[in-house]
Order: structure tokens, then C-alpha cells, then sequence
């Protein structure tokens, strides 16, 4: 059973929040979460991908006890996926029904009982609008820039008034707002419109100390020389003209390769074989191998030893 624990009362609270579930944050990000929380509003994380914009929602569901509601975006999405729909096979049985008891003719009565919850098939935005044990949901609307401007443009009810109209039941309300959390990897300008009503955070790349703090959190079995060694080294490459640059997610999928292949320290043979776990894209790929790795394997063991 999920304990439910309060809403955390101080900055430094909040932090200890994200650290008790692995989450390496630094002050800024705890300040506006905390503020997020307080005041009631949105938070919307942009940043690259893989830079653990999505785990802050997840860490914060279970640190809290509360339920993780998350509706993941992609182009195309709409209200059927989004909000709800209705359960029309069940609708149809329920009317040949009708017609086979002979009731039929009760249209009003029929169509009360085929518009009811009981053929709402309840979607995600829905889903967050009702009440939950333990408090309010986490919803978290994930990759926001893969959707279009239309379904942008209905999100403002639900975060400005924590509530959806169905056409057929009519408008359903929060008794509890949901924690909202929104994210985009910003391959879109998500609209002013939506942004007044969501407090900011980017989330950027981490720096070497905290990338490392992360590193030792989530790949504990990375020994000590390694792990300052695959942060020196991703810190460096992060530097290179690169089509993606590797994300923290991409750092611990590294790392966790290099412990698998029992690594105590890197060197230019490893790296080049496993770069595939650091980088995503061939011609990524292609332009740090031979000489280039050996040159930020220098400067990342020389990082390393600083």
C-alpha cells in the first residue's frame, strides 16, 4: 500500500524529496517545483531529451504517494485519446438489447442510459480530474511539442479551470486540481498562451559534479575511477559539434554497458566499441572515432585526475 506523504513546506524540503528517490537536483529546479506546488500552478520543464525532465514527474508521484497519470503526446493526438470517448460496441449491444426487450420506444430513457458513465471510456485528462485515494494526481502530459497548436488550445481549460465539457454529461470538475507537469523537448515554441498559465524550469545538462552525484546514485556498481572518467568524457563530447548530444539518460545506458563489460578505466578500444551506447546517430558516431577518441579520452582522463 502507497503511504501518502505531505506536500513538502521549504525549498530544502523539497529537495530532500527528489534526493530520497534518486533524483540529483540542483536548487533552481527544487525552487520552482516547490513553488509549483505551493502556489497550485503547471510546471512546464523544457530541455533536451534525456535530460530527466520526465523523471522529475515520476519521483515526485512516488515520493508523495500519489498517482502518476501520464499522457504521452505525439502528432495527431486528440480528445478521444486524450480526454475520452465513448464505448460504442457497448453502446450498440445496449440498443439491440432494446430492441429485443421490446423497450426501444423509451428513446429518452435510452439515450440517458447510452450517454452515462457507464459507456465513458475515460482517457488520461479525464482520468486526472477525478478524485483520487491519497490526494490529487501527478499528471504529467509528456512531449507537449509533438502535438499541434489545436490540442494546445483545449489544454488551457483544463489547466487554467482543472476541468473538461462533455458535451453529452456536461462539464466535469476537479474537486482537487491534479499537479500538473508538462514537458517538451522544445522542437516547437509551445504557445504564449499556455506558458502564462505554467511556471518555467529548463533543464539543462548537468555539470560535471552533479552529473557524477547522478551517476553514483543511479550506477552504484561503476567503480570510482570509471565514473569520473564516462562524466569527464561525456562532458567533453557535449562539446563536439554533434547532430545529439548525449543526455544524462544516455550517460547512465553508458555506464551501465561499461560495467557489464567489467571496465575499471576507459581506453580508446572500449570507447570505440561501445560508443553506440552513447551516441544515437551513425554519422554521430562516425566523427568521434580513431584519432578523435583518443583525443577526448586525454582530456577527459585529465579532467578525471583534477
Amino acid at each position: 500500500m502507497t503511504t501518502t506523504a505531505s506536500l513538502p513546506t521549504s525549498i530544502d524540503a523539497t529537495l530532500s524529496l527528489l534526493q530520497s528517490q534518486g533524483y540529483v537536483a540542483d536548487r533552481a529546479l527544487a525552487t520552482v517545483l516547490f513553488l509549483a506546488l505551493r502556489m497550485k500552478r503547471p510546471l512546464l520543464l523544457e530541455g533536451e531529451a534525456g535530460t530527466g525532465k520526465t523523471e522529475i514527474a515520476k519521483v515526485l508521484a512516488s515520493g508523495l504517494g500519489r498517482r502518476l497519470i501520464r499522457l504521452q503526446c505525439y502528432e495527431g493526438l486528440d480528445l478521444a485519446s486524450a480526454v475520452y470517448e465513448w464505448n460504442y460496441a457497448g453502446q450498440m449491444m445496449a440498443i439491440r438489447l432494446a430492441e429485443a426487450g421490446g423497450i426501444a420506444g423509451d428513446r429518452e430513457r435510452l439515450e440517458s442510459d447510452l450517454f452515462s458513465e457507464r459507456y465513458l471510456v475515460k482517457r488520461p485528462l479525464l482520468q486526472a480530474l477525478e478524485p483520487q485515494e491519497g490526494g490529487a494526481p501527478i499528471l504529467l502530459i509528456d512531449e507537449l511539442d509533438r502535438t499541434d497548436e489545436a490540442f494546445e488550445a483545449f489544454l488551457l481549460e483544463v489547466l487554467a479551470d482543472a476541468q473538461v465539457t462533455i458535451p453529452e454529461l456536461g462539464t466535469i470538475k476537479a474537486a482537487e486540481p491534479p499537479i500538473v507537469i508538462l514537458t517538451s523537448n522544445r522542437t516547437r515554441e509551445i504557445h504564449d498562451a499556455l506558458k502564462r498559465r505554467c511556471l518555467y524550469h529548463w533543464v539543462g545538462y548537468p555539470d560535471a559534479a552533479r552529473e557524477l552525484a547522478i551517476l553514483k546514485a543511479k550506477a552504484p556498481g561503476a567503480p570510482a575511477k570509471l565514473a569520473k572518467q564516462i562524466v569527464s568524457f561525456v562532458q567533453a563530447i557535449r562539446k563536439e559539434e554533434l547532430f545529439k548530444a548525449p543526455g544524462v539518460a544516455e550517460t547512465l545506458d553508458w555506464a551501465s554497458a561499461l560495467v557489464e563489460l567489467d571496465a575499471v578505466a576507459l581506453d580508446p578500444a572500449i570507447v570505440s566499441d561501445t560508443l553506440g551506447a552513447l551516441l544515437k546517430y551513425q554519422d554521430d558516431i562516425q566523427a568521434m572515432q580513431g584519432s578523435k577518441v583518443g583525443e577526448l579520452l586525454d582530456q577527459a582522463k585529465q579532467a578525471a585526475r583534477g
